[in-house]
């Protein structure tokens, strides 16, 4: 059944489209859920309707990205932008280290800006004199292998400047590899593996506006020094299992509705990628 008005073709850089299915199905839910008679807006987050919302969200985002065991999924607030500071308070600050930064365009700037008030930060490459029109080839980066971590951005949608899977950084040595994904995470497939965290605002792909999306490599939980706000530690997030305080329920909803669309109606992120790339 199709939705009764038009609908308008949207290609916004964000919030973006959401699948027609997703809609309907948020839609049909919206004044009441049927067990409950509660709407999901009304819903509790000790609820054991959003235990399971959450448990699923989780479940197929690890599906649909292959995450490892040793991965935690992080269900947050404050946009990407608060993770411009959240990763370096949290990797950097009190490291004895450096943050290296890969800078293609906006976002990695506003990222390096951040990131400088917590430790030190090198720009190991930007785009900058040429207006962020390109992302720089494996020869023209040459990371240390003593960083506290190497950061860039995927796609910077300003710009409109993407990282092909190809070519994107890779740090020397045990350095974390740290991503901003935001603009194209559950796009295509990606090797979380290959990553110690990535990042990403949910309404470009994955949801709603209102959630971000963090996949943290265990080991790296331990690295927050123990003087940071309680909220800002990653590590307060993953012993709560995401409930340390309310998360923002509705878009965790919609996320779940999402990645089920993205498992069962596509088939998988190979299938989205080549539909994408279509």
């Amino acid at each position: 059944m199709g939705c009764m008005m038009t609908r308008a073709f949207n290609f916004s850089a964000g919030p973006a489209v959401l699948p027609e299915r997703v809609l309907l199905e948020a839609q049909a839910t919206l004044l009441a859920l049927p067990a409950s008679g509660f709407s999901p807006l009304e819903m509790s987050h000790r609820s054991p309707w959003f235990e399971e919302v959450i448990a699923e969200a989780e479940a197929n985002l690890r599906g649909l990205l292959t995450i490892p065991a040793n991965y935690r999924v992080l269900f947050l607030q404050g946009g990407a932008s608060l993770q411009f500071s959240m990763v370096p308070m949290n990797l950097l600050r009190g490291s004895g280290s450096r943050a290296e930064y890969v800078v293609t365009g906006s976002w990695g700037t506003r990222a390096v800006k951040e990131a400088a008030i917590e430790g030190e930060v090198v720009t190991i490459w930007t785009g900058e004199a040429s207006g962020f029109d390109r992302t720089p080839s494996p020869s023209e980066l040459s990371p240390s292998g003593d960083a506290a971590y190497l950061h860039f951005t995927s796609n910077e949608t300003i710009q409109g400047v993407e990282f092909p899977p190809s070519v994107q950084p890779e740090p020397d040595g045990q350095v974390p590899l740290v991503c901003d994904a935001s603009s194209d995470l559950l796009s295509r497939p990606v090797e979380i593996g290959r990553y110690g965290l990535v990042y990403a605002g949910a309404q470009k792909n994955a949801g709603s506006a209102g959630l971000t999306i963090v996949i943290i490599r265990e080991d790296l939980l331990e690295r927050a020094p123990d003087d940071l706000p309680t909220m800002l530690a990653y590590r307060t997030h993953a012993d709560a299992g995401s409930l340390y305080n309310t998360p923002p329920v509705f878009s965790v909803y919609i996320l779940m509705l999402v990645t089920r669309w993205l498992r069962d109606d596509i088939g998988g992120l190979e299938k989205m990628a080549a539909l994408n790339e279509e």
